[in-house]
This record gives structure tokens, sequence and C-alpha cells, in this order.
């Protein structure tokens, strides 16, 4: 797929400024620079100046204004469009709407688009791009779609996708390109050079050259510099790299991003289950992947789906309402505790003033104390041998946070209500709660993370509920162990 051998298009001139590459010709820099924002977003009067050309019916207009942008800005710009006018905006922009724009699109964009064309029309874009961008187009379609989609492609390219789409979702035999450069190790460099020049099917984008043996194995790698700096009379296996970093076909995308970010790579050889080299991973690919992940885990942290804005209504409704009534539990939990002291609280009415201080607080610490140990997890820096390390680190924070926070607290009560023992208490309750929230904070998602559960997604519900519920009991049991009456 996406294999022809054509020389990759000129460069911007090296005096171009930053952000205004997307020109064509007769266009001047300040033309360019219309479309684009400071923060080279579309400007609200462009994206209104094609919707106003569309709905005018003057296509040429449209298409005049369109030609210059990336595939990038013109996925934007239909994103930024209203959903009902969409079909007329990609209706008018033709042949610019391509498979590099479908790649670029949002998913929930992307799929109202593909439900409006033919399975040949789905089939013709998927076969101009990579085999990775073409399985994110084509993987969550309907059953039915997708086979009629995959009919109606070309016989290899089908089957690429078809071994694609055999292994398990977010794992690197989906994110992998099956298009590189391999060779056998008895080539010197000089025949290598020659077999890129000549090759009628190689792929056009590729940084490092693998070498492998007779069994399809990776025994290194060749960076294109070194074979264009080295005499040609030198074996490729005298210039290659020995050590290199696998990427096994089943492996998570989280973790092959996290092996990318750990060892600098710019591209890896993926391998099946017999070591045999089936597909490569490029930088460009993991970029995506680190925003999805990095987005994915604080939009679970919150309970909000997806927190997509194209996402449909229905979907973040019932994505979100889960969460809610879950919490929902939780706070009945903290309820209930606040009913056992309620002899208490209606002797003291500044006790039911202050109760949501102590509560707020250790919440807003278990949250920053399970935040850091969410993250920590996800890039591999907590492990077997640091877990219960780290905790007691957080429990140490805790301990200067709280001794701070309820020395405040404490004297500003005593100070406002006149009472030094309700100071004292508050202080004490404040005290527990947030040591409490930073062993809940850094224990409760290393639990999750031990039985293989998602510490992201129900971390915080559990971490709410134990600061809300000792936030009150503390507070409220030493209020009543020390007699305040009012």
């Amino acid at each position: 797929m996406n294999q022809t051998n054509a020389a990759p298009p000129a460069g911007p001139p090296e005096d171009a400024e930053p952000g205004l590459i997307d020109t064509v010709p007769g266009e001047d820099a300040a033309a360019a620079e219309s479309r684009h924002d400071e923060d080279d977003r579309l400007k609200p009067e462009y994206v209104s100046a094609v919707r106003e050309a569309v709905e005018q019916g003057d296509r040429d207009r449209a298409r005049e204004l369109v030609s210059p942008l990336h595939p990038a800005d013109i996925a934007d710009l239909i994103e930024l469009t209203p959903a009902e006018e969409r079909a007329d905006i990609i209706a008018a922009l033709g042949d610019l709407v391509g498979a590099e724009v479908l790649s670029e699109l949002n998913e929930y964009v992307r799929d109202d688009l593909i439900e409006a064309l033919e399975p040949q029309q789905v089939a013709d874009l998927a076969s101009e791009l990579d085999t990775d961008d073409a399985v994110a187009i084509i993987e969550d379609m309907e059953e039915a779609d997708q086979q009629a989609v995959l009919d109606a492609m070309e016989p290899e390219d089908r089957a690429a996708i078809e071994s694609a789409l055999a292994y398990p979702e977010e794992s690197a035999g989906r994110l992998m390109q099956r298009d590189l450069i391999a060779v056998p190790p008895h080539m010197n460099v000089g025949q290598v050079i020659d077999y890129l020049r000549d090759g009628q099917r190689l792929t056009t984008d590729f940084w490092e050259i693998f070498v492998v043996d007779e069994a399809h194995h990776p025994i290194g790698t060749c960076q294109l510099s070194w074979v264009l700096t080295c005499p040609r009379s030198i074996p490729i296996a005298d210039v290659m790299k020995r050590e290199q970093t696998l990427i096994p076909v089943d492996m998570d995308q989280e973790e092959v991003a996290l092996r990318f970010q750990k060892y600098a790579l710019i591209s890896a050889a993926v391998v099946d289950a017999e070591g045999r080299l089936v597909g490569m991973i490029t930088v460009d690919d993991i970029l995506h992947i680190v925003q999805e992940e990095a987005g994915e885990d604080i939009l679970r942290l919150s309970g909000a789906g997806d927190g997509d804005i194209n996402e449909p209504i229905l979907e973040s409704y019932k994505g979100r309402v889960r969460w809610l009534l879950s919490n929902l539990v939780t706070a009945l939990v903290a309820s209930t505790i606040i009913g056992i002291f309620e002899g208490t609280i209606e002797k003291m009415v500044a006790l039911a003033t202050l109760m949501p201080i102590v509560a707020g607080v250790g919440g807003n610490a278990g949250s920053q104390t399970m935040a850091v140990t969410v993250r920590a997890l996800a890039t591999n820096q907590i492990t077997a041998s640091n877990r219960w390390r780290t905790v007691l680190r957080e429990i140490r924070v805790a301990l200067l946070n709280g001794s701070t926070v309820a020395c405040v607290l404490g004297i500003g009560v005593a100070i406002v209500f006149g009472n030094i023992v309700l100071g004292g208490v508050i202080a004490a309750a404040m005290m527990a709660n947030i040591v409490t929230a930073g062993l809940a904070g850094a224990s409760i998602p290393l639990i999750f993370d031990r039985f293989d559960a998602d510490p992201a997604v129900a971390s915080s519900i559990f971490v709410t509920m134990v600061t809300d519920s000792m936030g009150f009991l503390a507070f409220l049991g030493l209020a009543t162990a020390a007699g305040l009456t009012g």
C-alpha cells in the first residue's frame, strides 16, 4: 500500500517563516498567514468564508480557498463546520478531501463521512494509505460494512489489512506499517544503494534499513546516513548496529510508546511470536499514541468518557452517567457517617459550617497523590521494586502538607469562633484526613494495577469516598469526644 517510489516533494525555502509554508504558486506569505492565527489554528473568518462560498454554490471559490491547505488543516476545517453542513463542504471540495484528509479526521466525524460513502470509495481511499492508517479507518466499521470494503480492495491490500485486523486492538500489530526495507547481511553498501535506487515497489518513507537473516529474523539496523557515507565495498553487516529494540507484535501501544520514549527511537522493528520481522513502527505514529493515551487517562480520572466534543450526545450521556451514579453511592457512605453524629451537629451549628472544609481539602490532597501515582504507573516509573517506597514517600509528603494546613486552619478557626478546643479538633481532623488521603491516593491505584485493572478508571471514586468519609468521621468523632456542645 502506498508503495510508489516517487521522489518526495521539495521542502520550503530556507528563509521561509515558520507557519507560513502552506502556500501555492503566486500566493504571498500574507495570504497564507491570513488563514491561521498565532497558534496555527484556522481563523473563524476564514472558516466562515469557505462556508459562505459553499452555501452560495460557488464551488470554485471554495476550492480556491481550501486548495493551499495541508490535509490536516482541511480535516480541521471539516471538523469546525457544523455537522449539518459537512456533507455540502465535502461535496464542494471533491478530490481535495482525499485519503490523507480522511486519516486526519476526528474518528466520530470520519465515521459519519464513511457511512455516506460507497464501499468501493472507502476501499480506494484506504488503498492510498499506509496499512496502519487504513486499519484505523476500517477497524471501527460494522462487520458487514467492513467486509464490503475489504471485498472491494485489491487482494494484496486486503490481505495486509486482514492480517492487521487479526491482532488485538491497540496493539503493535494494529499500529505497525508493513512497508519497510530489509536486506540480507551478505550485501555490501553499494549493492544496497543500487537496490534502493532500482526498486520499483519500495516504501518512500523510511529512516533505517533492517538487516535480516535467512529466516527473516532481524539481526541489525543501518541508518540511511551510514549507508550514504560509507564506501560502497564495505559489507552491510560491518556497518549495521546489532543492538536494537524489537517490538513484539502483540505489545500494547502504550508500552510501545514508552519504549520509543525510553530509548529515543525513530523507528523500530516489529516481530511475531517466532521472532520474524513483520513490520515497523515509526515515531510519527507514536506521537498520536502519546497524545491519545495521555488524554485518555485524564478523562478516565474525571469520568468524562471519551471526552470528545464530536461524540454523539447519547454516548456522552452513557459514559458520564455511570460515573455520577457511582459517585452517588460513595456519597451515601459519607452521608451515613454525618447522620450518626446528627446530635453533635445540632448542638453546635459551627460543625456543619466547617465539615466541608475538612472533606474538601482532604479530597484535593487525595487527588494530587492519585494523579502523581497514576502518571507514574502509566510511564513505568513505579515497578514492583519501588512500589511501597513510593507509598511511604507520599505519606511523608502528606505529613508535611497536613501539618502546614492543620496549623493554619486550627489557628484561624480558634480566632474566628473564639474556641481553642474547636480549633484543635479541626486541626487534628485535617491532619488525619490529609495523611489518609496521601495513603489512599497512592495505594488505591497500586492495588488496581496489581490486579490488572486500569487505575485511571476507578481510583477517583474510591479515593473520594475515603477522604470524604474519613474527613467527616475524624472531625465529628473528635468533636463528640471533646464534648463540643456549643
